[in-house]
């Protein structure tokens, strides 16, 4: 009987297309499930938890495939670790139930996004967060996410061409944090994220923070589904998926 695989995943998005496989670009996907057919001989299907986009990165993303192999499970995870580049690793690998999925087994998932909020740029931090010079208004980028917990129709914050035909979803929880050396971080947590939505909420909350829109856009917003109405997307490198939460 095929063995059900569980990974942590743990990726800098910054030099790959995504996380979905495509024909003419590199992949998180396809580069893992290389190294999968390497160390089984089989053709590996990889499960995501979530399609994150370019240059997007993750902390704790999760992937499930299944496999006839029956080499031990430490394989997987330092045996992948010893084909993978280094800009993606195993955390963990274990044996899951046959009926788990990455994806339709997800509960709600965690997304943080990144700003350096300081005068001067950080060659460092380049491809890790957006940089702002201009000082934000953190007191209204606040007031304006207390609007997101509850179930919204959120289509006013979908990218276009997204394939979600339902664009209601549920926040369990959304605000910010400040950090030493002028980061701000925007956490929120959900049921599922529509395309672009979180990257979209974050360039509206911005705009909020620059005083170029009043705290009670984003509840306009919800209600009005106006995407033509919402601010610029932010960039992709400032966004990590923090973690996906199951059933257990």
């Amino acid at each position: 009987m095929a063995r059900n695989i569980r990974l942590l995943l743990e990726y800098d998005g910054t030099r790959y297309y995504g996380w979905q496989r495509q024909a003419d670009a590199v992949t998180i996907q396809q580069t893992l499930e290389d190294a999968l057919e390497r160390l089984t001989g089989e053709k590996a299907a990889l499960i995501g938890s979530g399609r994150t986009d370019a240059g997007v990165h993750a902390r704790g993303q999760v992937a499930s495939f299944r496999t006839a192999s029956a080499i031990p499970l430490q394989a997987f995870h330092k045996g992948l670790n010893s084909l993978l580049p280094k800009d993606i690793a195993v955390l963990e690998a274990s044996e899951a139930e046959p009926s788990f999925h990455a994806r339709k087994s997800a509960l709600s998932k965690t997304y943080e996004y990144r700003i350096l909020n300081r005068p001067s740029r950080s060659p460092l931090h380049h491809h890790y967060g957006w940089w702002i010079s201009h000082v934000l208004d953190l007191e209204a980028m606040i007031t304006a996410a207390a609007a997101l917990p509850g179930e919204h129709n959120f289509s006013a914050f979908r990218a276009s061409g997204s394939g979600n035909r339902n664009p209601v979803r549920r926040i369990l929880a959304a605000g910010w944090q400040t950090h030493p050396g002028g980061w701000l971080r925007f956490t929120i947590t959900g049921s599922g994220f529509l395309r672009g939505m979180v990257r979209s909420l974050v360039g509206t909350l911005v705009e909020v923070g620059r005083g170029k829109t009043p705290p009670t856009i984003l509840a306009e917003l919800l209600a009005s589904r106006a995407r033509h109405l919402a601010g610029p997307t932010a960039p992709p490198q400032g966004l990590y998926l923090v973690e996906v939460f199951y059933g257990e």
